[in-house]
């Protein structure tokens, strides 16, 4: 069987939440998927699994995006599987909550670890790799616009990304490399659900004027949209998808 026509994507943080969405949209739209995860391996191959289910290929490789060598493992894994390298979308992030506070610099510190050190990693091994037509896409986060209370280390690290988003489109000129970044609005995931109280959820959910949380699924057709043909003019943006929520 020759897939000459296959393109290729990594997905990291996909074993769940919005990153398992992007993987599972991306295998729809005809590319192989390596399926990145930190530590859920069950999850992982759950996803690889209903790709494969649907007709698609996908391979689960376990890694830390804040871990140079385990960036350069997940890249190399990934050409040796499937001869080739076409779209990266860093989707691994962590959201830990707390105030600005001298004792509290350790949510700082392992939050840049992964949300932003993660994203500089994944985004320079794709620069090294993708050739003419490549697309990197990072994710930051609507609740940079809302600079609500306890989001300090998430609005930093998200904050750094879109700024590297920019300078890495500048650095690629010439290269026909696109770099973009997604930022979500609240979306039901796991990820969003956890700690929240009903009331808290209700409150988050009606700041947009469609009145409910994101699903997965819409913030995903906007990363495929990107990853695609239609998305071949779009360079160096931070694309807002919250449902109206500003």
């Amino acid at each position: 069987m020759t897939h000459t026509n296959e393109r290729v994507a990594i997905v990291t943080g996909a074993s769940r939440g919005i990153g398992r969405a992007v993987a599972l949209k991306l295998a729809a739209e005809g590319f192989a998927v390596s399926v990145n995860y930190a530590g859920n391996t069950q999850r992982a191959n759950d996803v690889v699994a209903e790709i494969e289910a649907s007709g698609g290929r996908a391979m689960a490789i376990q890694g830390d995006v804040a871990d140079p060598a385990t960036v350069e493992h997940l890249f190399a894994a990934t050409q040796e599987a499937f001869g080739r390298l076409d779209v990266v979308v860093n989707s691994a992030g962590v959201l830990k909550m707390g105030n600005i506070t001298t004792e509290n610099v350790e949510v700082l510190d392992s939050t840049l670890a992964t949300n932003l050190r993660g994203n500089w990693l994944v985004m320079a091994k794709a620069a090294e790799t993708l050739s003419e037509g490549g697309r990197i896409i990072a994710f930051s986060s609507s609740v940079l616009g809302k600079s609500f209370p306890g989001y300090g280390a998430y609005i930093a690290s998200k904050a750094g990304v879109e700024g590297l988003v920019k300078v890495l489109a500048n650095e690629l000129r010439g290269r026909e490399i696109a770099v973009n970044a997604v930022a979500p609005g609240p979306v039901a995931t796991e990820m969003f659900f956890e700690g929240k109280t009903h009331e808290q959820v209700a409150q988050i959910a009606a700041l947009a004027p469609f009145g409910r949380l994101g699903q997965p699924e819409e913030v995903a057709d906007v990363v495929a949209f990107l990853a695609g043909p239609q998305g071949r003019w779009v360079n160096g943006q931070v694309l807002r998808v919250n449902g109206g929520m500003v």
